[in-house]
């Protein structure tokens, strides 16, 4: 580097008794926890940390801080003289380990290398010190195994050969049965190998080794598993770690000494009481490996009473300090108690919120740190049925896990066997290759639904998060046959329909046979079959019931549902909505009346045509009047018809099929004729961006304002039967001012109608979805013609990237993630960078034109935790989302509105 360009780091290396627990983004987290347990005057063995900023220059550059060498020297000479030895010194040697510690934990993704300073000449001194040589060259050799791979790069399967050559001539079978004269061969190899493979002899001079050992650790940040690693936790990459040298100390020096792992209440169900392992005469690398079965935490008082009340007093002061559950690393040196490491410790779903609840009642915490100790991913796992995880089953295949659940039932091909079977009191699992809102009737009776194409985006998985039905997507090794009415899977075999499957929505694996189904007492709550404070009353429920009210007194963000019918809204409401943010009506057109939508896609009169909406008139008029009571006193966002018309008819395929067949036959077909005729005039190549919403609306007179007209008289039915209807009618993917106004002219004018009428007074709010980058763009014009804006982030995702969100995550996505593009699926969680700048912007450019302007979003990302807090700092002022996503959504809005630092439970 030139000299003006030379990097500047204020301090390179702080010692163990100069941080805290604060400077994490400095020390790292292992740093700055080994520095506040020295500070609270903890045995903590001597050391000093190399900060991640010297890690971040030595990456960028490829060189050291000028200064990080003369600073190492001096923490040390210091650590020596606290010591009274120096590092591999002959007769008695201060041994170091260097350990790598970044913010975030990422346990065994990056390097470590133990018994630094042990050379041919100290092994002697340590094993003379220690008076055990079998110990001094057992640590040897694992220092050159260590240095070895991680240092030099040599192989660490030729190490691994050389040890079990060593037991196959001793005829033994673990480690611990070769003695001192066994590992002083296998040293002697493992030199060998060294030199061979790195081109080097293994180093002796103990400065070199630790310094070679510290360039080792930096590198091991951009090592291929820590990257892996931080892209599925998503941690940036641009944080670099900490180096920590810390002297050793050794639970290996007989049955005076140990080392375990503690934790200061259950990670698994957060119950207080005394948890961990325990492991006499072991290092802490023995623990993991499992040579030997450990003892319950409790057997310590046991063994070493002494240093069990002293690690109990620590476990109580390290929690009530960290005001956290503790995990803890613990080493006895022949009676003394050493800490080596403490952070906050990772806990399941059920222990996380139990644990929240648990600190605010012990007053360590307030109401607001305990929304930070949770989150709405967490409650996700807890609502989802799941499988039984002891249960034995067959996995078959795996595919995207959609819609988080468990569902068990017999595979059925068509939508009509489905509602059948189901009406005849079977499970039944929707089989297909993929789904069209064709299928909606069978998604609905079939307990979950498995499809071998689509992503977490596709019809089948919107539609079964909407309805809370288990989904597994793009399950592509599977080969779903629905004309033969079967399903062949890997290594031949054939499912034939009614056979019994299971698909885990939270995996994405797929089983043969039925998988025993635990319930969730959570959804019960929610559901209202299950009370707080009942003396049945699941401790879970107690504790999950708290942090929502703590959410909910908390929370800006209103949460409204996506609900398209009373019974989806009836549950919302239960489940804390506060209306309806999406009503969506294309699913309403299904079913029974489809032939009244093909007779008025056929319509070749005017009459026709209003003949065909006359009849639908009534009928969507009963669907808002059965919403609006379900819904009685909040709001429901009514979205006009959105899909392409075709959708409403028959494939093009199967149709044509039938006119050939039925012209062979000379058979009548002039309806079957008709209908292909219209298929092929309105096949587009991309329906999704061709004739569609408010399009529809201008192209086809009298579909929009059918639909307004029947809202309309639904709410005046509404209002005079005294209930309270709060319509809010929604145009779909307008891109220009002019056609918001064009179709608000006509609506204004039929609620006008309708209240002559009826002489009641409609306050019909009118809005639209910004879900095209031009309405986005343009939202300052638009906002002169609309009281509401609700994003409908589903399509502007896709607009912007320019993806199609049915292909492109089963065809590309995979590959796009692996190689870190994307840290997460734009449909997942919101694209800060691209999306939700253009929602930002329309937000602030919609309210400039219209201050009292209402903004909501309606696309999958309303549901989704890291999303909802970008929405509550945009401003918006609901999110909505499907009826099992609401305790989600409210969670994390109370969490978005009390946000802090908090703690991280990465």
């Amino acid at each position: 580097m030139s000299e003006n360009k030379e990097p500047h780091v204020a301090k390179c290396v702080y010692d163990f008794t100069e941080g805290n627990k604060d400077l994490k983004d400095l020390l790292g987290g292992k740093g700055a926890n080994l520095a506040e347990m020295t500070n609270l005057g903890l045995p903590v063995p001597p050391g000093f940390t190399i900060t991640t900023e010297a890690c971040k220059v030595y990456l960028d550059s490829g060189e050291e801080p000028p200064a990080l060498r003369d600073e190492v020297s001096a923490h040390l000479d210091a650590l020596e003289q606290r010591m009274g030895k120096k590092l591999g010194q002959a007769d008695d040697p201060l041994l170091v380990s260097v350990r790598s510690g970044a913010k975030f934990s990422m346990p065994g993704m990056m390097d470590t290398v133990l018994n630094i300073g042990l050379s041919d000449k100290s092994v002697k001194g340590l094993a003379k010190q220690a008076g055990d040589e079998r110990f001094a060259w057992d640590s040897y050799r694992r220092l050159i195994q260590m240095f070895g791979k991680t240092v030099l790069g040599v192989d660490g399967e030729l190490f691994e050969e050389a040890l079990e050559k060593a037991k196959e001539a001793k005829g033994v079978q673990v480690d611990t049965e070769l003695d001192a004269a066994d590992l002083k061969k296998l040293v002697t190899a493992f030199k060998k190998t060294v030199k061979t493979e790195a081109g080097r002899d293994f180093p002796q001079d103990p400065r070199e080794q630790m310094d070679l050992a510290i360039k080792a650790v930096f590198e091991s940040w951009n090592g291929d598993r820590a990257k892996l690693y931080r892209r599925q936790e998503r941690i940036p990459g641009d944080l670099g770690t900490a180096v920590n040298v810390c002297s050793m100390v050794f639970g290996n020096l007989g049955p005076d000494s140990g080392t375990g792992v503690a934790f200061t209440r259950d990670p698994a169900s957060g119950h207080q009481g005394v948890y961990g392992d325990y492991l006499q005469n072991a290092q802490g690398e023995d623990v993991v490996a499992g040579i030997r079965n450990t003892v319950p935490l409790a057997e310590l008082e046991n063994i070493d009473k002494a240093s069990y009340d002293q690690l109990m007093q620590i476990m109580e002061t390290l929690e009530n300090h960290y005001k956290d559950l503790c995990d803890i690393e613990f080493t006895i040196e022949r009676g003394k108690l050493w800490m080596l490491q403490t952070r906050v410790g990772k806990r399941t779903a059920g222990a996380a919120f139990r644990i929240a609840t648990q600190l605010v009642d012990q007053g360590l915490i307030d109401e607001t740190e305990a929304l930070q100790r949770v989150n709405g991913a967490q409650l996700a796992q807890l609502m989802f049925p799941r499988f039984d995880e002891e249960a034995r089953a067959e996995q078959v295949g795996r595919g995207i896990a959609a819609s988080p659940g468990a569902a068990v039932g017999k595979a059925v091909f068509d939508s009509y066997t489905a509602v059948k079977w189901s009406r005849s009191g079977e499970k039944v699992i929707l089989v297909r290759r993929e789904t069209n809102p064709d299928d909606l009737d069978g998604m609905i009776a079939a307990e979950g639904i498995l499809t071998s194409r689509g992503g977490k985006t596709s019809h089948a998985a919107v539609v079964a998060r909407g309805m809370g039905k288990t989904c597994v997507c793009g399950a592509e090794e599977l080969e779903v046959d629905t004309k033969r009415r079967r399903m062949i899977v890997p290594g031949g075999r054939v499912v034939e329909e009614g056979d019994v499957i299971s698909i885990d929505g939270s995996s994405g694996k797929v089983y043969l046979g039925e998988v025993p189904v635990v319930p969730s007492p959570v959804v019960e709550y929610f559901e209202g079959r299950m009370h707080p404070g009942a003396d049945d009353a699941d401790e879970l429920v107690e504790a999950v019931h708290r942090m929502m009210a703590f959410a909910d007194r908390k929370r800006r963000l209103r949460v409204r549902a996506n609900a398209d019918n009373a019974e989806d809204a009836l549950r919302a409401r239960r489940f804390g909505a506060q209306g309806i943010g999406l009503c969506r009506t294309e699913h309403m057109f299904l079913g029974d009346r489809r032939e009244l939508v093909e007779r008025l896609i056929l319509a070749d009169t005017e009459t026709e045509r209003e003949e065909s909406l006359k009849q639908l008139l009534p009928l969507q008029k009963q669907d808002f009047v059965e919403l609006f009571e379900a819904m009685d006193g909040l709001p429901v966002t009514v979205r006009l018809l959105d899909p392409p018309l075709h959708e409403f008819l028959p494939d093009i395929t199967e149709l044509s099929v039938r006119v050939a067949l039925a012209e062979s036959r000379q058979e009548p077909h002039e309806n079957e004729l008709r209908l292909l005729q219209a298929v092929h005039r309105l096949h587009e190549q991309n329906p999704m961006l061709g004739l569609r919403g408010v399009r529809l609306g201008l192209v086809i007179p009298g579909l929009f304002t059918m639909q307004v007209r029947a809202i309309a008289e639904a709410a005046a039915e509404r209002k005079t039967a005294k209930g309270d209807p709060r319509a809010e009618i929604m145009i779909p993917l307008v891109g220009t001012v002019q056609e918001l106004e064009i179709v608000r002219d006509e609506a204004d004018q039929v609620i006008a109608e309708v209240e002559a009428a009826t002489g009641t007074r409609l306050k019909l709010a009118i809005g639209t979805m910004i879900e095209l980058p031009r309405a986005a763009l343009t939202a300052g014009q638009i906002a002169e013609a609309a009281e509401f804006f609700s994003f409908g982030t589903n399509d502007l995702t896709q607009t912007v990237w320019g993806f199609s969100r049915d292909d492109v995550e089963a065809s590309f996505f995979t590959a796009y993630l692996e190689k870190g593009i994307f840290g997460v699926s734009p449909f997942e969680t919101i694209d800060k960078d691209g999306v939700g700048s253009l929602v930002k912007s329309a937000a602030t450019a919609g309210r400039s034109t219209r201050p009292d302007l209402k903004l909501g979003v309606c696309g999958e990302h309303g549901g989704d935790p890291e999303s909802v807090h970008f929405f509550h700092e945009v401003g918006l002022d609901y999110v909505s989302c499907s009826p099992f996503r609401i305790p989600v959504a409210r969670l994390e809005a109370g969490r978005a509105a009390t946000q802090s630092t908090g703690s991280d439970h990465r």
